[in-house]
This record gives C-alpha cells, sequence and structure tokens, in this order.
C-alpha cells in the first residue's frame, strides 16, 4: 500500500515482489523467527517488522505505533491492523514491512506450524536475525 499516493511506481515498487520470492525461500526460517520473538517478548502488543531502510533489518512494531500510522494516514492501513487481532499465532506468520513512504503486511500460514518450525531450526535467534538480514539486504533493494 502506498502512502499519502495513488500513482504506482514500478521502479520503486520492484522490492515488493523481491520481498515476496525472499519469503518464499526463507519461510521456514522467518515462521521460526517470529515464533521465538514472540516468546522473547512475551506479549502480543509487538509485531514482527522490517525496516527497509537504511538497510534491511528486522524491527519490533508495536501496536501503537501502527495505530499511530493508520492515524496519520487517515486510516489507511485499517485492514492491516485488523489482520493483526486476528493473528493466530501458533498458526500464522505476520510482518509488517515498512519502505519507501510505504507499508506491505506479509501474512502466510506456514507448514509446520511456527512453533515446530522454531523447534526445527537449529539456529538461535540471534544468529537466526543475522542470516535473515544478510539474505534480505542480498534480495531487497529500494533501488
Amino acid at each position: 500500500m502506498r502512502l499519502g499516493s495513488n500513482q504506482l511506481n514500478t521502479g520503486k515498487e520492484k522490492w515488493r515482489s523481491q520481498l515476496d520470492r525472499f519469503v518464499r525461500e526463507n519461510e521456514k526460517q522467518l515462521a521460526a523467527l517470529a515464533w521465538g520473538l514472540q516468546q522473547e517478548w512475551g506479549d502480543l502488543d509487538n509485531t514482527l517488522g522490517i525496516d527497509l531502510k537504511p538497510k534491511p533489518h528486522f524491527v519490533a512494531c508495536s501496536r501503537e505505533a501502527i495505530e499511530e500510522l493508520n492515524r496519520n494516514t487517515n486510516g489507511q492501513i485499517q485492514e492491516i491492523l485488523g489482520l493483526i487481532d486476528g493473528y493466530k499465532l501458533e498458526q500464522e506468520v505476520s510482518i509488517v514491512v515498512i519502505g519507501d513512504g510505504q507499508i506491505k503486511l506479509i501474512h502466510f500460514q506456514p507448514e509446520p506450524s511456527p512453533p515446530a518450525c522454531f523447534q526445527e531450526v537449529t539456529e538461535d535467534i540471534d544468529t537466526l536475525i543475522s542470516i535473515l538480514e544478510e539474505r534480505l539486504v542480498q534480495s531487497v533493494s529500494l533501488n
């Protein structure tokens, strides 16, 4: 979703298809990361996020920050808030991606479930973050 504009700029939106490919290629690791971080955070007020600037990296997006963004964009991301509200942690993965004046929600149901993915990966959370961020940098470009 492009915030503040209805015009498409395909050159600036290629990151969306690059990100979709990254998610397909790293689905199990992303599910493991989402589950592991939620266990560390201990609450559901944070949603896993990816900030694409200055280079792609993972962030925690608080419910309050997402609500504020929704207010600042005149309700343009209300549907994203609805999906986050209905998010089933044990079954699904939701990741908010912040791009160049844009936001995208990645939402998928992995096989196996996120808890099973977490049990299957051999890396700890910090290592998993490092590996996935390196792959993100290689896969996704805002240029």
